[in-house]
């Protein structure tokens, strides 16, 4: 949603820029009697300047943020998997159901994990939400416990923050234990 913003005030900025650019640039011209104010053109292009520094700030900033929430839930997602012990990859067995936005704006998606084996298992997914580019976004790992041989269960990942509309998830890793 904050990328949304600050992409509105570069393009806002940009495009006073091409304003700015073009009325005190056109001057001077034989067929003119217009001429432009430097120090008019001069004082927008600051202005302008420092609103795309200021926009360059804000998205610097909510990048980092960005990163930082990524690298709790990462860090996160690979402590809850390192503490199942003995489990085998069942990545196969487990499927997610679409991506809807609640109103907190945190992305939830269905899990579906189903038990193969002869007895009753648990399940350690971690769930991937990816932009629209692909890109990693947020990581939650959820845990189904006590799936009866041969059956399926259900569960929920959500979000840890805000994600935009346009998110996807995908199965990272898949633990039976």
């Amino acid at each position: 949603m904050a990328g949304h913003w600050v992409r509105n005030v570069v393009a806002a900025a940009v495009a006073a820029g091409i304003v700015s650019a073009a009325a005190t640039g056109c001057s001077n011209n034989s067929n003119s009697s217009t001429t432009s104010t430097p120090s008019a053109g001069a004082s927008v292009r600051s202005k302008i300047s420092s609103a795309a520094s200021a926009a360059a700030s804000a998205a610097s900033s909510l990048a980092s943020q960005a990163s930082s929430a990524l690298a709790s839930a990462s860090a996160e997602a690979k402590r809850k998997l390192d503490e199942v012990k003995g489990g085998i990859d069942v990545k196969g067995d487990v499927k997610l159901g679409a991506v809807a936005i609640g109103g907190d704006g945190k992305a939830t998606v269905p899990v579906t994990v189903h038990n193969t084996a002869g007895s009753a298992k648990s399940f350690a997914v971690q769930v991937d939400f990816k932009d629209k580019n692909g890109n990693l976004v947020d990581t939650v790992v959820v845990t189904v416990d006590g799936v009866a041989a041969g059956k399926t269960a259900d569960a929920k990942a959500t979000s840890h923050r805000k994600l935009s509309s346009d998110v996807g998830a995908t199965v990272g890793t898949a633990v039976r234990y």
